[in-house]
């Protein structure tokens, strides 16, 4: 397959999303777009690579976390305004999700890929002939298969599922005010814990051939 594609892909925990991607983007021929990103960011703003990382909703102690979580971002309420604590957090998230959303569109307007996460059907709703995917399946699924996957007990696993779903999902309804599990955000959903990976990666790729 030849061409420039841009594909994103939306992945509850436990469906191959870090597996599925990088075999789209081989097979479309264009960048798998997910651990270059906060690096990017980093350097546009200044910041270590450690910090753009605490706000990237793929990381694993990243933003979505402690939006998820008891912790709140540090604020204060002046005038029934909440604003960002200067000494607390330098730079304030959403400088970090801004520029984030510049490298996703930069990369897909230049050269293509294939983004993992960070709403990137939203980002690029308008772009023409991205092909948006929400790669999901039933959470008792997907807690067996990172259980097989890690070698883990199944309460350990379901801890693990639920609390990334909530990180991710949290990220999504933060900054963007929407439910990353909402279908027509998408145009195409597969359960990739029933269709096996091989054929899943098939079926992206050919639709992002069709819809370009």
């Amino acid at each position: 397959m030849s061409g420039v594609r841009v594909v994103t892909i939306s992945a509850t925990y436990g469906t191959a999303g870090n597996v599925i991607g990088p075999a789209v983007a081989e097979m479309l021929g264009v960048p798998f777009v997910d651990r270059a990103i906060p690096g990017t960011v980093a350097e546009e703003l200044g910041c270590t690579l450690e910090e753009a990382l605490v706000h990237d909703d793929r990381a694993e102690h990243g933003i979505g976390r402690l939006l998820s979580g008891a912790m709140r971002l540090p604020t204060v309420t002046f005038g029934g305004v909440d604003t960002y604590l200067p000494g607390a957090m330098p730079t304030p998230p959403e400088e970090f999700v801004a520029h984030t959303e510049k490298v996703i569109r930069t990369t897909a307007q230049a050269r293509g890929g294939v983004i993992l996460g960070r709403a990137g059907a939203i980002v690029l709703a308008d772009h023409p002939g991205a092909l948006h995917v929400r790669l999901d399946a039933p959470l008792e699924r997907r807690i067996r298969q990172t259980a097989a996957f890690f070698d883990l007990g199944e309460r350990e696993a379901r801890k693990i599922v639920e609390d990334n779903d909530r990180a991710r999902a949290a990220y999504v309804r933060h900054f963007y005010r929407a439910d990353p599990g909402r279908p027509t955000l998408y145009h195409l959903v597969v359960d990739s814990t029933s269709i096996p990976v091989p054929a899943c990666v098939e079926l992206i790729a050919s639709a992002a051939e069709a819809i370009g």
